[in-house]
């Protein structure tokens, strides 16, 4: 029996991913200084006291960070459950049923798509209120339905005539049982690396939607990259911690969406 060879690109993922989220959540439990206080100079540099330095209002920034994570993370994961839920549904009908179903669900999909999704995102955001944190998830939301819809039906499309999902209908297997049961778990290789690639769109258009101050989610790491750019002449590093944060957070998924396809191929 071979040793299975270890997916460098997976591992890799799952450490910096994994740091990351240990980071959230003690964030989300507790920050070495309040993120809206001031306890500090201001424009102090990086010390054992103050670890990515104060801002202009001499906030500290590691402690902003690790509540922007937590914004960032949680808008991004709502948004692609949102969207992978919903597309995953359309592409699982349309896939199995052909037809005049799937004619009239991808038209209208081929439509969404089509509409750019920056302004699909800001008609969802004004008409809700851009206030309002929810608007900015349901929009992202909306965006991201499109593109698992077709993956979904591609997966689908390609099973629902293999042999055993034909013994399954001999036998009375109703149609929801087939989807849920026999081809939903078998289109795992093709939705878990999708998740990761949206994962990491998602996590990129909510950064952008904040840097350009659409919505007013001040511990968003975006709109603290929006707040650094400011101050690149005084404190280059507000820019550098929180960009640096965002660019590993979308390397460390990436890396386990390249290392899921490595594992795919070898398969």
């Amino acid at each position: 029996m071979k040793n299975k060879k270890i997916n460098g690109y997976l591992l890799a993922g799952i450490i910096i991913t994994a740091f990351l989220l240990l980071l959230t959540v003690y964030g989300a439990i507790h920050t070495p200084y309040s993120p809206t206080a001031y306890t500090g100079m201001k424009f102090e540099a990086p010390s054992a006291a103050h670890l990515f330095g104060t801002d202009k209002l001499g906030r500290d920034i590691f402690s902003r960070v690790l509540k922007g994570m937590g914004t960032t993370l949680s808008v991004a994961l709502i948004t692609v459950i949102i969207g992978a839920v919903v597309g995953t549904a359309v592409g699982a009908v349309t896939g199995y049923f052909g037809g005049l179903v799937d004619d009239t669900l991808m038209r209208i999909n081929d439509a969404l798509t089509a509409f750019p999704s920056i302004l699909m995102a800001l008609l969802v955001i004004s008409l809700l209120g851009p206030e309002r944190k929810s608007s900015l998830i349901l929009a992202l939301g909306i965006v991201f339905i499109p593109s698992f819809a077709r993956v979904t039906r591609t997966a689908f499309a390609s099973l629902r005539d293999v042999n055993y999902i034909t013994s399954a209908r001999l036998m009375g297997a109703g149609n929801g049982r087939i989807l849920l049961l026999h081809l939903l778990p078998n289109t795992g290789r093709v939705l878990l690396p999708a998740l990761t690639i949206g994962f990491n769109n998602a996590v990129l258009a909510e950064a952008s939607m904040s840097f350009l101050r659409i919505t007013p989610l001040e511990t968003s790491l975006g709109y603290m990259l929006s707040e650094a750019q400011g101050m690149l002449a005084t404190a280059p590093w507000y820019a550098l911690s929180t960009g640096l944060v965002i660019a590993l957070l979308v390397f460390g998924v990436g890396l386990i969406g390249e290392g899921l396809q490595q594992r795919n191929k070898e398969a």
